[in-house]
């Protein structure tokens, strides 16, 4: 009696410590990397105030294309690796809902009949007295509960909530990469289309112009050499149109993949101008950006798993505390299994408190503190790399707009040089090597010219996918959330 009251004694004792958080205070690392107050490399071409952000959905639309749309509704609907995002972020909220049924009881029914003998040599056999072959039939009931004394069970739920919203940030992020990757792609293809429809203007009007020195020189007017750089020109600017086409295709086939269709049954009809609209993307200000990208999300979840894990590695130097019954029916003649006589049970709490396995603990919890500062050091990354991201992207738009500029300006240099060239030309001024170098400057700015606008595109495309997409931290699911999992039917 005295031992079942020191028992019980002992097990209240314990259970009053229920709920003893081992996790250390967690402190967000937000405050580890120094923000800055403003971007530097904003330039004249913005005109959003700084407390303006991206708006939220479908931000390709700003860029004005139908197609673009369409095929970015598409990514969604079809790309396998979005699909396999997913699927993660399913598999880690069911994890959630595993580690979480730790809270709770377990019970299990079982029973075996079976037909048995023993040997002649069996230790402790007496002949006459147990049977040679005998029947054991046994149905019973187990009921476990573990006290959660040192909140092992609660750290180890909030570290796969954090990880699961970790996931959740990730998809996110995969989200992101693939809708800017297929934007990017896409202002590419189009870049390449006003290219060569420029190559095919090029390439007509250096034809007329291999026709014409041939005519003058027939006539005597024109040299020979004249007749071979014409001819130089045009097979030049056909070659430079099979080129951009042969570049064109390859982007056609990144296009099919994304949207999740084989590359040979996909196609995009070329256009001949690049008509995409430069949007107007307001930054906000540095402050706002570890909480508009997913990755950063990401990053700070994860430590905060870390710092959970840190608590559970923590309670295993303290005793564990189980409460257990098992209750049944056990018979050898195979009738009459339910009577009170036939019944047996079994109640009462376990413990455990390890004391010697070799440095196990000591070892798992000095990982678990390594592990807090690897994703600490991680996130600090992931931020410097978003900042430089933002700032490589606004200074590619600030001097890439002034270079469109000029470049214009150059085009329209060269053309007026070209023209006033082949004029001369005509009226035997000069010969057609001087225009030959004339047309050449022209084709090279206005191929210029479209390699700057698609460049700008690009980089604004960049820049939407470096400040997160319109996305916020507010988007994250919560814990709850996380933790109410209901498996999908395959």
């Amino acid at each position: 009696m005295r031992v079942r009251i020191g028992a019980c004694l002992a097990a209240a004792s314990l259970a009053a410590l229920v709920g003893c958080d081992l996790a250390p205070t967690y402190d967000p690392p937000a405050l580890l990397t120094p923000i800055p107050a403003a971007y530097k490399s904003g330039g004249h071409w913005q005109q959003a105030t700084p407390s303006d952000t991206l708006p939220r959905g479908p931000w390709w639309e700003a860029y004005g294309d139908p197609l673009l749309n369409r095929l970015e509704g598409d990514l969604i609907a079809a790309n396998p690796d979005l699909a396999s995002a997913v699927a993660h972020y399913d598999a880690a909220r069911a994890y959630v809902a595993e580690v979480n049924s730790g809270l709770f009881p377990f019970i299990s029914v079982g029973g075996m009949n079976t037909t048995n003998q023993q040997s002649q040599q069996a230790p402790r056999r007496r002949p006459g007295l147990y049977p040679n072959q005998f029947g054991d039939n046994i149905l019973d009931m187990q009921v476990g509960y573990e006290v959660d004394l040192w909140d092992r069970v609660h750290n180890q739920i909030a570290a796969a909530q954090a990880q699961t919203q970790a996931t959740a940030a990730d998809l996110e992020n995969v989200r992101l990469s693939l809708e800017a990757e297929l934007a990017n792609d896409y202002t590419l293809l189009r870049g390449f289309d006003a290219q060569i429809k420029l190559l095919a203007d090029t390439s007509f009007a250096y034809a007329g112009n291999f026709k014409l020195v041939q005519t003058r020189y027939a006539g005597k007017i024109a040299s020979g050499i004249d007749m071979a750089q014409a001819k130089l020109d045009l097979d030049s600017a056909r070659s430079l149109e099979a080129q951009i086409f042969a570049q064109r295709a390859l982007v056609e086939h990144a296009i099919a993949t994304l949207v999740g269709q084989p590359a040979s049954s996909f196609t995009i009809a070329r256009v001949d101008a690049l008509t995409l609209v430069l949007p107007n993307t307001p930054t906000g200000v540095p402050a706002t950006l570890l909480q508009r990208r997913p990755d950063i999300a990401a990053a700070e979840r994860r430590v905060a798993a870390a710092n959970r894990i840190v608590g559970v590695a923590r309670a295993a130097f303290f005793p564990s505390l189980t409460l257990g019954a098992i209750g049944g029916f056990e018979n050898s003649l195979g009738a009459q299994l339910f009577s009170l006589p036939l019944s047996f049970w079994t109640v009462g709490p376990g413990y455990v408190l390890p004391l010697f396995e070799g440095g196990l603990r000591h070892a798992a919890l000095a990982q678990s503190y390594a592990d807090l500062r690897d994703f600490t050091e991680q996130y600090r990354a992931t931020v410097l790399r978003a900042f430089e991201d933002v700032e490589d992207q606004l200074a590619l738009l600030n001097n890439l707009s002034l270079a469109t500029a000029a470049e214009r300006e150059a085009a329209d240099d060269a053309t007026r040089y070209y023209d006033l060239s082949y004029k001369a030309f005509l009226e035997g001024q000069i010969n057609y090597l001087d225009v030959e170098i004339a047309e050449t400057a022209a084709l090279n700015a206005r191929r210029q010219v479209i390699a700057i606008q698609t460049q700008v595109l690009q980089a604004n495309v960049r820049l939407v996918r470096s400040l997160g997409g319109g996305w916020s931290t507010k988007d994250l699911p919560t814990p709850d959330a996380v933790t109410d999992y209901t498996p999908t039917k395959s």
